[in-house]
Parts: C-alpha cells; structure tokens; sequence
C-alpha cells in the first residue's frame, strides 16, 4: 500500500473507532470519511461496507480480550474464569454502542475476523470448564457469545439498571452449570434426564 494510501486507511480506522465510541457502530459513513479528511470514495476503496470497517477496527481492539482469555486458563476455577471473560467481552462491546447488536445480527460472512477471533478466544476457557464438569456438555462458545451479545444489547436499551447485565448474565452462568442429571453425556447431547 503507498504511503498516502496507508495514512488514508489509518485515518479511517482512528476517525470510525471514535465515531463508534461516540455515536455508536450506525454513524453515518459520509461523517466518518468527513472528518478523516478524505472523500467517501476513499472509505469505501479501503471498506466496501459498513462491516468491513468494524471488523477493521475491532479486530484491532481484540488483543487485549484474547490475551485475558489465555491468562484465565491457568485460573483456579474455570467457570469463574469463563464469566469474567464474558464480562470482559461484554463490556469490551457495551464501549462500542450497537456493536453487540451488529455482531450478533450479521452474518459469519459479514464479521469473520471477529467472530472467528472471540471463538477461538473463549472456545477453551468454555471447554475447560466443561471438563471440569462445571458447565453442560451441550453448550458452545457460540451460544455463550449470542446470549452475552443479547444481555450487552438489553442492557443498552435500559441505562437507568446499571445492574441488569450482571443480575441476568449471573442468571444465564446459573443456567449453563452442571446438574446431577447432566453427567450422562447421552443426557446432555439429548436433553433428556437420566433415570436412577
């Protein structure tokens, strides 16, 4: 990439990660590229699409939550581990307004580098605590990320509730753990209950 071309695209990201922050992931593009100095031609040659450049720059922004991911494996205990990184996930997209929202809707083909990134990121953490037989057998990384990402997006819909993230992601973590009837593994794959 030229040099220009290069300064252009840095521009860009710097000028949409304040604008997300600021007025949430549906600013408008042609205010973006306004305020990074270039025209929307010039956005839209480096990011086809309102989802490449959120990918572009929250794939930067995702070091930090794959490196707590990686420290908490060596956590004592792994369900606590798990959802203080769903927390940290959490807050990482409530910075962002309407990110949670943007990730959750768009398709695997619109956010690749993110999705891909907080699965693998978290996909241990989760199988950890599974083997730990804290967590059901029938639950993914994927689904964890979904409900965070639904909690995330009722939490921004009600400002007033500081607490309701954390009263319902509790509800949700209380939800995932093991009972006794969930050790058969034909059970957890199932869904059914083991009879004594």
């Amino acid at each position: 990439m030229r040099a220009d071309a290069q300064r252009n695209y840095d521009r860009l990201l710097e000028e949409a990660r304040q604008a997300f922050i600021v007025h949430g992931t549906e600013v408008a593009l042609e205010d973006i590229a306004r305020h990074a100095g270039v025209g929307i031609g010039t956005l839209y040659r480096h990011f086809p699409d309102r989802y490449s450049l959120m990918n572009a720059v929250f794939e930067q922004e995702l070091d930090k939550l794959i490196e707590q991911a990686r420290g908490l494996l060596t956590a004592e205990d792994p369900t606590e581990a798990l959802l203080k990184w769903l927390k940290a996930v959490a807050v990482h997209s409530a910075y962002y307004r309407g990110l949670s929202a943007a990730i959750m809707t768009a398709p695997d083909a619109k956010m690749p580098a993110c999705k891909l990134l907080l699965r693998s990121a978290g996909a241990d953490l989760l199988i950890r605590a599974q083997e730990a037989g804290e967590i059901r057998l029938d639950a993914s990384i994927g689904d964890l990320l979904r409900l965070t990402s639904v909690l995330v997006t009722a939490a921004e819909g009600d400002r007033e509730d500081r607490a309701l993230f954390g009263r319902l992601m509790n509800l949700v973590m209380d939800g995932l753990r093991t009972r006794p009837e969930w050790a058969d593994p034909v059970a957890a794959a199932t869904g059914a209950a083991t009879t004594p």
